[in-house]
């Protein structure tokens, strides 16, 4: 029975959470096997063409403490500087995306910011369960280096955060805050779902995460499939707009896209990205979930490609929806960032 069913809520179940907008399409073993052994007929995913762009990180800045920015660590992992936080979502620091050291995918690039180089953290953000989204090796570091910081979680996460040495926890349902350091954190939906083993899928829930300090309010995806949550998102907070945007910063994802006959429902195309990006009310975006561990079908160098061709199609500048190298950071000026990037 779960713990945490309420029946008013369309996203509870009596065994687990479920996902309103997918309710027919279900991640079975038949699935996958399907799936992988067409890839591997194929011969896919393609060699990348061009490597994915590492930079050295600005570590003297980021460790000044001023002002709000953001860095992309690798894949969903982002250390963004917010209301006088550090707050990393997602952190994946080890070699594999996997329960096993040795097999699993594996990095294309290392992380953008070394473990050891880590500006003190005061919050990390999950969005949920998957091995590339939630690696348990990075939770206890964390949890190790600084006891006291703040793990907020999609409900059912605490159990499992505990064991590996997190304190302090906090779960949310969808569109519950909670508020630290002046700073709100809001789980919202997400088009998506979770496990960790064969026999726990859909036990903890997943969400994506709306964001509001005084010097930045941002939006960070975690994992979903483009749906109607985006529209809903965007009239729920409409209120908060400022200038006529509502975020001033969304990081979503726009890898792990092909092939879209099984990945539609779970992960967005950059096209979709685009389409999110408005939804959402975003004045800017940034790119994340490709170009480090090779998951699905399409090279790890596709994405950012076609986000430019996204982005253009759609009548966007070059600068409203960016992509940045592995290290690169943020600042949320427009000095500071000229749309001379992806």
């Amino acid at each position: 029975m779960n713990p945490y069913y309420d029946r008013t809520k369309p996203h509870h179940t009596p065994d687990g959470f479920r996902d309103p907008q997918a309710t027919l399409h279900k991640v079975s073993l038949a699935t996958v096997l399907k799936w992988r052994w067409r890839a591997w007929r194929q011969g896919l995913p393609p060699a990348a063409k061009v490597p994915t762009p590492v930079v050295a990180p600005a570590l003297d800045r980021l460790n000044a403490a001023a002002g709000s920015s953001a860095t992309w660590i690798g894949h969903s992992s982002m250390l963004v500087r917010s209301g006088g936080l550090n707050v990393l979502t997602d952190p994946v620091f080890s070699h594999r995306a996997s329960p096993l050291p040795y097999l699993g995918p594996r990095r294309a690039v290392p992380p953008g910011i070394a473990f050891d180089d880590l500006p003190p953290v005061d919050v990390v953000l999950i969005s949920h369960g998957h091995y590339d989204h939630l690696d348990r090796r990075s939770i206890e570091r964390l949890a190790a280096r600084a006891p006291d910081t703040l793990f907020v979680a999609p409900l059912g996460f605490r159990p499992l955060l505990n064991a590996w040495g997190a304190r302090n926890v906090v779960e949310l349902d969808w569109w519950q805050g909670h508020v630290h350091g002046g700073v709100e954190f809001v789980l919202t939906p997400a088009r998506h779902w979770t496990a960790r083993s064969l026999g726990d899928r859909n036990r903890m829930l997943w969400g994506a995460y709306a964001v509001f300090a005084r010097d930045l309010v941002w939006y960070f995806s975690g994992d979903s499939g483009y749906g109607e949550h985006f529209v809903t998102t965007g009239q729920r907070f409409a209120h908060r707009a400022r200038n006529g945007a509502l975020f001033d910063l969304a990081l979503l994802a726009i890898g792990a896209y092909e092939p879209r006959w099984f990945m539609q429902h779970h992960h967005m195309n950059p096209e979709d990205a685009v389409r999110a990006h408005r939804e959402l009310m975003a004045r800017q975006s940034i790119g994340i979930h490709w170009g480090t561990f090779p998951l699905t079908d399409e090279a790890l160098d596709e994405p950012p490609r076609r986000l430019i061709e996204a982005r253009r199609a759609a009548g966007l500048g070059d600068g409203a929806f960016l992509t940045l190298s592995v290290g690169e950071t943020w600042w949320p000026t427009a000095t500071e960032n000229p749309a001379a990037g992806l």
